[in-house]
């Protein structure tokens, strides 16, 4: 990790070695996220989202907006449509869906998260949230099963 330099020695920019940050593995067999950054005050966070073909994406609700850019890789929204390698979605807060990775090889997103992602069961009720602290969590508890040091990625 790198951090680029103002006049006068201020640092301005934190520039991750995406290379050398570790793919998080989620509950869900199939599905990985890699973060980026973690936004100031737990507002919200950016990651690299890889799943495999077939691997479900549940239903789930967003408390906040969600952008989405399919690097490779395609999904199917709940909505028939098909989004793939250089598709962007916008989620805007409220929204609620579910999508499946589909294809021949692992979709691969840039995802802005803002606020909470709540995962749905039956009726509606919220059975699991992900935020920045959680996925914070998450990063430091693979970390330190990995005896890797926790990468600087802000917050």
């Amino acid at each position: 990790m790198t951090r680029a330099m103002k006049p006068g020695g201020r640092p301005c920019t934190l520039v991750p070695d995406i290379d050398a940050l570790p793919w998080i593995p989620a509950d869900t067999p199939g599905k990985w996220s890699r973060p980026l950054r973690f936004l100031s005050d737990d507002r919200g966070f950016v990651e690299l989202l890889r799943m495999e073909p077939g691997v479900l994406m549940p239903p789930h609700r967003h408390t906040g907006d969600v952008h989405a850019w399919n690097l490779s890789g395609a999904r199917l929204l709940d909505t028939g449509e098909i989004v793939g390698p250089g598709g962007y979605t916008y989620e805007p807060p409220g929204n609620v869906d579910w999508w499946r990775a589909v294809g021949d090889e692992p979709l691969v997103a840039l995802v802005v998260v803002m606020g909470t992602v709540e995962f749905l069961g039956p009726h509606q009720t919220v059975t699991a949230r992900v935020d920045a602290r959680t996925q914070r969590e998450a990063l430091h508890a693979w970390c330190a099963a990995q005896g890797m040091p926790v990468p600087e990625l802000g917050g």
